[in-house]
């Protein structure tokens, strides 16, 4: 279990860079973030159709002369596509509203803003959506995850010298997005294997997000980038999407889906910490002291709420 556990560290640690190298192409380029989270998209797909593929071979030889479900492309029905093109829909919008959050913001309270109010969302719209009854220590971590985002935006304000409040409002933007992802996951987590439902709704997405990249002109200027700058493009589309993913299925395949659930939260610190090291970007003491309470706030939602599904898409 110990080495379970250690993969999905590792998964969020990776998950957690993609905010940090963004931001440096965000300074250092005209790039915009939808963009960007089109690019990640479609470095991503190839990688995923293999990951897919050998998982629908691993299918075929483990049920041979049936049509196991997930096998192939084929075999899906319109039931478990239509939950399949939602994901899909959801994760264009946070694709591109997280990075944009770090591009307006900073990479550290954007991230701890997108990601961890879902779960504590999750919790409490999981009780009139899938008939979940939040209990006292849900409905706590509730209001103790209002109040930490509510000081990291004090404490923004502080060290930012001005309130940045495009980039905080779409963070929760990424935050809502995220969370109607989740609910839509957890409604087809007993269907679809998993590399088949981050292919599909990967593909999804960049479907999505290409004709808006049109239509916005996001594609000018790319000749401008320098070998440095897409080998970074091709870094937050190998590294931390698909080999973070990677890593967190193989823990998963050890650790409980609770403990896996508390451990992930340790991305939003990562990408605190990187931020801090890396990008010079600081909390200040109430942010500090509202990042610790909206980790435990989504902890105690984690530990105490069903588990959620285990189809994550960064």
């Amino acid at each position: 279990m110990i080495q379970g556990a250690l993969f999905i560290a590792l998964a969020a640690l990776l998950w957690g860079t993609t905010g940090i190298v963004a931001k440096f192409l965000f300074t250092g380029t005209e790039l915009a973030a939808i963009t960007l989270a089109l690019l990640r998209l479609a470095v991503a797909l190839p990688f995923f159709w293999l990951l897919m593929r050998r998982e629908q071979r691993q299918l075929a030889v483990a049920h041979p002369g049936q049509n196991a479900p997930g096998s192939s492309l084929r075999g899906l029905t319109k039931k478990a596509l239509l939950p399949l093109a939602a994901m899909g829909l959801f994760q264009a919008f946070y694709q591109g509203s997280y990075l944009l959050a770090v591009d307006l913001t900073g990479a550290g309270i954007a991230t701890l803003i997108a990601l961890c109010l879902p779960p504590v969302l999750v919790a409490i719209l999981a009780a009139p959506l899938l008939g979940e009854k939040p209990g006292l220590l849900t409905i706590v971590a509730a209001i103790a995850a209002i109040i930490g985002t509510s000081m990291l935006v004090v404490s923004d304000i502080g060290t930012a010298g001005t309130l940045r409040l495009a980039g905080i409002l779409v963070a929760l933007l990424a935050a809502a997005v995220y969370t109607g992802f989740t609910l839509t996951s957890r409604y087809n987590s007993a269907g679809t294997p998993v590399f088949t439902t981050a292919f599909i709704c990967f593909s999804t997405a960049a479907l999505l997000l290409l004709p808006v990249v049109v239509i916005s002109g996001g594609f000018e200027g790319l000749g401008t980038l320098s070998v440095q700058h897409w080998l970074m493009i091709l870094y937050i589309g190998v590294v931390p999407t698909c080999i973070g993913y990677l890593c967190f299925f193989a823990g998963m395949k050890t650790t409980p889906a609770t403990l896996s659930s508390i451990i992930v939260t340790l991305e939003p610190l990562f990408v605190a910490l990187l931020a801090w090291l890396i990008l010079g970007e600081i909390l200040g003491p109430i942010g500090i002291v509202g990042a610790v309470i909206l980790t435990v706030a989504v902890i105690v939602a984690s530990r105490y709420g069903k588990p959620p599904g285990t189809h994550r898409e960064r």
